[in-house]
């Protein structure tokens, strides 16, 4: 049984807490927060210890830490468990400031500990089966990938301010689901963006409506389509096109029901309405990912590496914008 400490007890966090009692081989040791009573409401549930980080990070009947804290706190918070030889799950991003990522990647790797960046969308059953199915040659080779992301509405601005923009905060995922489903890393990327939605992050500079193109060595293209706010649910959309055909990923709607009358023709569902919702299977095979691989000795799936290039694609994009010029990247380097 591996013991777990959770550092946050946020909605995020929360998640992760449900998944953690649910598995069979681990249990959640303690619950840590700069909000004594979130942490004990949640501690309280599952019957849980309250510790400051830095106990539960020291205690040596912890096996692993999940940090699912603010961002600017999973940098530090994974240094110190990664010292203390803990295996760590670290929700995204590892840090905004992409030299501080490096750094905390370079000591964490060298430090040999377990560690497993939370990109989630990998592990939902229907990227998973997409994944599989361009890997095993169903469209001969990939040629062009579509990733539409858009989110219900903006989220609040007190989040929006602090969040590091749309392309760290929001389009990360995707970068990690075009890496994943293009099998090559991007060289180049080009960005066109604009603040279409929210009069709060237009004052504050950054963007809430984008489209990225990333291509690789081979030629290989991926387009990115994200907006903060689509008025019908959560947008979550791909399509793979190759020499022999088409793949598609449609989105999950609230239920399966179709009405068809003569007055207004076929009616579907909305889609699911955020990514709590979407991805709630994907949150709990990611959870048994990572402790399957710590069970069995084996590479967890998704790294410190995935993170950083994540993240150094965020930061491509952010200049693509800025300087309206296409920015070449090494992924590999």
């Amino acid at each position: 049984m591996l013991k777990v400490a959770l550092l946050g007890a946020g909605r995020i966090a929360q998640v992760h807490a449900r998944h953690i009692h649910d598995h069979p081989d681990t249990t959640l040791y303690s619950v840590s927060d700069i909000y004594a009573e979130a942490a004990s409401t949640l501690a309280e549930k599952y019957a849980a210890r309250v510790l400051s980080a830095d106990e539960a990070i020291a205690d040596p009947q912890v096996d692993v830490v999940l940090v699912a804290t603010s961002t600017d706190t999973h940098a530090g918070f994974s240094l110190q468990a990664a010292r203390a030889s803990k295996a760590i799950f670290c929700e995204k991003p590892i840090d905004l400031n992409i030299e501080r990522v490096k750094s905390c990647v370079a000591e964490i790797k060298a430090l040999g500990v377990p560690f497993m960046i939370g990109f989630n969308r990998r592990f939902d059953p229907n990227h998973a089966h997409l994944n599989r199915a361009l890997r095993g040659g169903e469209i001969g080779e990939l040629e062009h990938l579509q990733i539409c992301s858009r989110d219900p509405s903006p989220l609040p601005d007190d989040y929006l301010l602090v969040s590091g923009g749309m392309f760290r905060d929001m389009t990360i995922h995707d970068f990690d689901m075009a890496r994943f489903q293009l099998g090559e890393e991007p060289v180049s990327v080009s960005a066109i963006a604009s603040a279409l939605v929210s009069p709060t992050v237009k004052a504050a500079g950054d963007v809430d409506t984008a489209v990225i193109t990333l291509q690789t060595a081979s030629g290989k293209i991926a387009v990115i389509n994200n907006s903060r706010r689509s008025g019908y649910g959560y947008d979550q959309r791909i399509e793979a096109h190759g020499q022999k055909g088409c793949l598609y990923v449609h989105n999950v709607p609230t239920t399966t029901l179709v009405k068809v009358t003569e007055e207004f023709g076929a009616q579907a569902q909305k889609p699911l309405h955020f990514f709590l919702e979407r991805y709630q299977e994907a949150f709990s095979e990611q959870w048994k990912a990572f402790v399957s691989a710590l069970k069995d000795n084996r590479p967890v799936p998704t790294n410190a590496d995935d993170g950083l290039r994540a993240l150094l694609l965020a930061e491509a994009a952010i200049e693509s914008f800025k300087t309206q010029k296409v920015v070449s990247v090494n992924l590999e380097g």
